[in-house]
Formats: structure tokens, C-alpha cells, sequence
């Protein structure tokens, strides 16, 4: 009788993850919201600095903190397929509110949509991060290159704790 409940609570342990990683970047609110919907791609998305553990870090309106992506360049993103579904691209023409300062770009993706750069770092959220205020993507080394928050004053979030496997990436193995 235990074994048959074990698969079910799996089961719904990945039907979880699936559904967050298909809400985050299908779902969202108007265009000062998630900065993941079709809606948001249509109204720009509005950039916000949030204190985020003892840092001003860059965050979207509701502030879920935003990530940039060492393999990237002012140009062109390079996490695109599977990566882009950890990785939500923020869509852009983005709008910055006070506290943010720099320059906003726009780029356009291998898929044709428009995503949103500042300082030459264009922009992603994550989907590790399930609240405003947190940073669980500081520092992971996923999708074969490391993620930053982007520190606007103070020192960096806390990069998550090292695991003792290798997979490195909270277990998504993409």
C-alpha cells in the first residue's frame, strides 16, 4: 500500500514544477506585472530597485528579482528552448522607476520577441524565485554559464548554498 502512494506524491511533485515553469512565463498580470505575459510584452515592463537581503537589486514591478546571464551580450540572448522556461526572458521595451538607473535597451530574440536589456545585460527572471524578495538564482552555474542579480547598491544577494551533488542547477538538470 505505500509503494502505491509513493508514485502519486511524485507524480504530483513534478506536475508542480511543470506547472510552474509553464506559468511563469505564460501567466501574468498587465504590463507593470510579472513582465512574463503576452500582455506585459505589448506595455513594456516596469524595472523597480527593491532591497532584496540587504542589497538594492533590480527587480520587476512586483519585485521578483531580475537576472542577467554571463554567456549573453548587449545583442543577443543565449538561453533560449529549455533555458528560457528556467530563465523567463523579461520582455521589453522596459520603464524604469526611481532608484533605477542606466540604460534600457531592447533586443530582439532568436524567436522574434522583444526582451529588455540594461547595460548591455539583457533580462530574465527565474523560476526558483516562487515571492517577491528573493534571489534564488544568484550565482547558479546552469544552462552552461553563471546568473546574476543585478546589484544596484550594496553588495550581491547571497548566492545559494553549495550542494553536495553536481548537478549544480536545484535539481532541473537542463
Amino acid at each position: 500500500m505505500r509503494n502505491r502512494w509513493l508514485a502519486p506524491a511524485g507524480l504530483a511533485a513534478a506536475a508542480l514544477v511543470v506547472a510552474a515553469c509553464g506559468s511563469s512565463s505564460n501567466t501574468g498580470g498587465s504590463g507593470s506585472g510579472s513582465g512574463n505575459s503576452p500582455a506585459a510584452a505589448a506595455n513594456g515592463t516596469t524595472l523597480e530597485a527593491k532591497e532584496v537581503s540587504g542589497a538594492k537589486l533590480l527587480t520587476n514591478a512586483k519585485g521578483f528579482t531580475l537576472y542577467w546571464f554571463v554567456l549573453d551580450t548587449a545583442t543577443k540572448s543565449n538561453c533560449n528552448s529549455s533555458c528560457a522556461k528556467y530563465w523567463p526572458p523579461v520582455p521589453g521595451p522596459a520603464t524604469a522607476m526611481s532608484g533605477v538607473k542606466g540604460t534600457l535597451t531592447v533586443i530582439t530574440r532568436s524567436d522574434g520577441s522583444k526582451q529588455a536589456v540594461w547595460n548591455g545585460h539583457p533580462l530574465y527572471t527565474y523560476v526558483g524565485d516562487t515571492k517577491p524578495g528573493e534571489a534564488k538564482g544568484n550565482g547558479l552555474n546552469i544552462s552552461g554559464g553563471v546568473w546574476h542579480d543585478i546589484t544596484l547598491s550594496g553588495s550581491s544577494a547571497p548566492a545559494p548554498a553549495k550542494s553536495s551533488s553536481s548537478g549544480g542547477g536545484n535539481g532541473y538538470g537542463y
